[in-house]
């Protein structure tokens, strides 16, 4: 068996090009969590100078997911999730904080806060719950 640390987490993020490609880290790993970050560029945003919610959704799925992996293992895939968006993003960093809050043997169901870090100010931008799955191989 595999085992989930951070380093390992680190090295799956890095397989996913996409990931790649809007610089994600993964920051924290473990014990029913996940935090993912990434560095808000100009070219990851809108018209009006806010991160794109694409971008916001795209961090709260991988922070979902590599959440509900802690409970689940390394084989797992989104089943859904749901984001509300509550503050336009803006800042130096998005940061995408995810939780466990109940898990099985096949699904683990995770909520997650992403907030943009300015300096020394957080703002709340938005919160999103998901599901999980384990995935036979």
């Amino acid at each position: 068996m595999t085992e989930l640390t951070l380093g390992f987490a680190q090295e799956l993020l890095a397989m996913q090009p996409f990931s790649v490609l809007v610089g994600a880290r993964v920051t924290a790993f473990g014990d029913g969590g996940a935090t993912l970050e990434l560095d808000i560029r100009p070219d990851l945003q809108q018209q009006n100078g806010f991160l794109h919610g694409g971008v916001l959704s795209y961090a709260a799925d991988n922070a979902l997911t590599f959440a509900g992996g802690t409970a689940l293992g390394p084989s797992v895939l989104t089943g859904g999730f749901t984001i509300n968006y509550l503050h336009p993003a803006k800042g130096d960093v998005l940061r995408a904080v995810a939780t466990v809050a109940h898990a099985t043997s096949r699904q683990a169901t995770c909520t997650c806060e992403l907030r943009t870090v300015d300096g020394d100010t957080e703002t709340l931008c938005a919160l999103a719950q998901g599901t999980v799955i384990a995935v036979k191989r």
